[in-house]
């Protein structure tokens, strides 16, 4: 019971000093010290041994994801593409479908591979011009954004880029395409409901005589927002530099369709890279030791999305050669501002292994494996939400559930007949969720961007990014328990 109570306490500070803004690789190891303590005193054992090994193993998988997505999404903002996206789609929607071209604009960036920080910031200015002049209270932006960029793209659609859906792969040996029948169904639910309460507020406002409101909408900089989170902790893609997050100018701004296509690109070349070109070649080579004695299944999915996003920042950069001031500039922006996102995340990892590590784990194991009854699919969407909103961070919450009880969940999957690629999905929507609690970086870090409250903003960024997400959850449970990965 003490060292349950230990595991407890050290993730109640864990939440509550993140919330107050401590740094998340501060927090990590000292908290799960904190845990270890009240079990054992092998500490520098338990750091050494088990926090670095695991957090360094996380870097060693993930980084050139999180690297390779920081330059596209820098690129993608520096270059003008972001913005004439918003614009254009607001050009072919008109202003009568300001909320829905908003979430149109935020969902297509985000599912290219640009960092969900990046389009808040580029989207913010537009949707308040937008809101302003349709007369929708400003409160509804941080909501609308949030639907956009931080639900169906990041969790539910099959091929999406972002590490959500590419950290369950080495576990389950699957693609980022992973049930995609399951994946657009949930998106479908997300969006749907999502739109229809957006609209409804909207509605009801109006009704009430209730417009635009009162508001000083300069544009925070991402400084400013930076120095209101000052670690970043929750951040789950390529965060906003730290050092240097002042975009680049550009000359001009690229036309719609040359905005589009990169990330049209990202998702083309993730599919044929991954189903028809890396599967073709001889890699035989893998299984000696020198390669980790692995398999195809264990680096497709990592390849291919190493591979797409390659691609795409060659042809960003082709297309947008002479709109990027400094190409050096935003390249160095770009790898600059993966690094505390990854390492945010790896702490977390760390943390994680730490607990597992723990004789009192075992026990919350077991309460855990048996949630779901015969059902894996519901205890794994239970695990990984809880650890996500613990932890605000949805990819540090996954991480941990798979690192401790990814081997687990896959053979309980083989008992069930439930195949990896419905395990594959399951988690990554269930990343979305508890994850959004008014705890998490992006949470907070969007509001500042707004100028907006909690207590302004968060019920109706509730309603988009928590409940339906976990409505979208269950849905998605019910379905590939019923027919399977489709």
């Amino acid at each position: 019971m003490m060292g349950l109570a230990g595991i407890l306490l050290a993730l109640g500070l864990l939440i509550f000093l993140a919330y107050r803004g401590v740094s998340i690789l501060l927090l990590a190891p000292l908290m799960a010290m904190l845990a270890a303590s009240f079990a054992t005193s092998a500490l520098l054992g338990l750091y050494t041994q088990v926090f670095m090994t695991s957090a360094g193993g996380f870097v060693i998988s993930f980084f050139p994801l999180f690297l390779l997505g920081a330059i596209f999404g820098r690129l993608m903002d520096d270059s003008g593409a972001a913005k004439s996206i918003a614009a254009g789609l607001v050009a072919r929607l008109g202003s009568g479908q300001s909320i829905l071209a908003v979430v149109l604009a935020c969902a297509i960036l985000t599912y290219g591979g640009v960092s969900l920080f990046v389009v808040a910031f580029a989207i913010y200015p537009i949707a308040a011009s937008l809101f302003r002049e349709a007369d929708i209270p400003k409160r509804l932006i941080p909501a609308t954004i949030a639907l956009g960029a931080f639900t169906f793209t990041m969790t539910a659609l099959p091929g999406t880029p972002a590490i959500q859906n590419a950290i369950p792969m080495p576990y389950f040996g699957t693609t980022p395409f992973a049930a995609p029948g399951i994946g657009i169904l949930a998106a479908l639910v997300m969006f749907g409901a999502g739109q229809w309460w957006l609209m409804h507020r909207a509605a009801r406002a109006r009704v009430r005589g209730e417009g635009y409101g009162i508001h000083d909408d300069a544009t925070a900089t991402p400084n400013d927002a930076m120095r209101q989170r000052s670690a970043g902790e929750g951040y789950d893609l390529a965060e906003i530099s730290t050092t240097d997050t002042v975009a680049a100018p550009v000359t001009a701004v690229p036309g719609f369709s040359l905005s589009v296509l990169p990330v049209v690109v990202v998702v083309a070349a993730n599919y044929v890279f991954s189903g028809i070109v890396i599967p073709s070649w001889n890699i035989d080579y893998l299984s000696e030791p020198l390669f980790g004695a692995v398999g195809l299944s264990n680096v497709l999915g990592l390849w291919s999305i190493i591979l797409a996003l390659c691609t795409a920042i060659l042809v960003l950069i082709v297309l947008n050669w002479k709109r990027l001031a400094s190409l050096r500039t935003s390249l160095d922006a770009g790898a600059n501002a993966s690094v505390l996102p990854i390492f945010n995340t790896a702490s977390l990892v760390g943390f994680g292994a730490v607990v597992a590590a723990l004789p009192a784990f075992a026990m919350l194991r077991e309460v855990v494996l048996d949630l779901g009854g015969d059902n894996p699919l519901i205890s794994l969407a239970i695990a990984v939400n809880i650890l996500a909103g613990i932890t605000g961070s949805a990819s540090g919450g996954m991480s941990i559930a798979l690192s401790t009880l990814g081997d687990t969940y896959l053979e309980m999957g083989h008992a069930a007949g439930i195949v990896p690629d419905a395990l594959h999905r399951i988690t990554a929507i269930a990343t979305g969720g508890l994850d959004a609690l008014p705890h998490n970086g992006a949470v907070v870090t969007l509001l500042a961007i707004c100028g907006l409250t909690h207590r302004d903003s968060y019920g109706d960024l509730a309603m988009v990014a928590v409940v339906f997400p976990l409505v979208s959850l269950v849905v998605a449970i019910v379905a590939a328990t019923i027919f399977g990965a489709f």
